[in-house]
């Protein structure tokens, strides 16, 4: 019965393994880690993967630049000029029209110019109403 008692149990036996195995592990890699090679291959390491990611960033870069995308800063440059030059076109349109008029000799009624008839009259309209819309 003494015998039986002393006997290690399955689950004393493992536990007895895994520690004697942590211990030998941890051993071997102290060794390992203390050598000054470790601390070369280490940077060594480091600076390969600091390479390729920038690497990586330079390539990815002329990917995005050679597509040529518009960022959000292009897009709202753009939208500026573009009602720069609404504005611009309003304003020669009403100096076109300003000289029409005074060049142009009036209808034989004495409203409006001869040659301008309705189609110049919804032209100014349609300038004036563009005028009125918000700009965003």
């Amino acid at each position: 019965m003494q015998d039986e008692r002393d006997k290690p149990t399955p689950a004393d036996e493992a536990r007895r393994l895994y520690e004697e195995a942590e211990t030998r592990t941890a051993r071997a890699m102290e060794g390992l880690v203390g050598r000054d090679s470790f601390g070369e291959l280490l940077a060594r390491v480091t600076e390969n993967v600091l390479a390729l990611t920038k690497m990586g960033n330079d390539a990815a870069e002329l990917v995005v630049r050679n597509l040529r995308l518009a960022g959000r800063r292009d897009i709202t440059g753009l939208a500026r000029q573009l009602a720069r030059t609404e504005d611009k076109l309003e304003l020669v349109l009403q100096e076109v029209e300003r000289l029409r008029d005074s060049i142009e000799p009036p209808s034989p009624n004495g409203s409006e110019p001869a040659a301008r008839g309705a189609n110049g009259a919804r032209r100014r309209a349609t300038s004036s109403r563009r005028r009125a819309e918000p700009k965003s």
